[in-house]
């Protein structure tokens, strides 16, 4: 995105693209974090930032019958308790945060609402656990899907992001399993 000595950013720090989404705003931009930070999950760690910071930011307000009019701006924060999801901007990733062959787990499709987003995605269950009994158990705030393809239902235009992993925060967000 953006050359980082512009940024100001320390030889161990990286500027990575992220996309957030909040009640009324779809935000995206770039985070700075120390190499060793996995930004994909800090909102899981005890790094957690309680103001996320987007650097050279766009900004939309998804709204019935417009058009994308993205507002910039040079320096974004965004409260912590308001963001209901996010992930990095394709084609970055991290990798994976879990093991694939890790026996007894499998993978449920699933349809995740957060805000005016819709997140058709895969959830990773123990085999013996099905998504309401790990909603009735977790107590995580924010929750991992994957293989997601996001869309806004009330604002077609904005197409659809596809990323291959992303947080939710469970108590913000409603959880419907898909029918294979």
């Amino acid at each position: 995105m953006t050359d980082n000595n512009l940024l100001n950013i320390a030889p161990d720090e990286k500027a990575v693209p992220l996309m957030v989404y909040t009640v009324n705003w779809l935000c995206w931009g770039e985070f700075i974090a120390k190499e060793s930070i996995r930004v994909s999950t800090i909102m899981r760690t005890n790094a957690a930032p309680e103001i996320l910071c987007l650097h050279n930011a766009k900004t939309i307000c998804p709204a019935v019958n417009t058009l994308p009019n993205p507002i910039s701006l040079p320096v974004m924060q965004i409260p912590a308790e308001q963001i209901l999801a996010y992930h990095l901007i394709p084609p970055h990733q991290d990798p994976l945060d879990y093991d694939p062959s890790e026996p007894n787990r499998r993978m449920d499709l699933v349809t995740v609402l957060a805000g005016k987003f819709q997140m058709d995605a895969k959830m990773r269950f123990a085999s013996i656990s099905n998504l309401t009994k790990y909603l009735d158990r977790t107590r995580e705030i924010f929750t991992s899907i994957y293989e997601v393809e996001i869309t806004c239902p009330i604002m077609p235009s904005l197409g659809t992001v596809k990323a291959p992993f992303a947080l939710v925060r469970q108590a913000t967000s409603i959880f419907s399993e898909r029918v294979k």
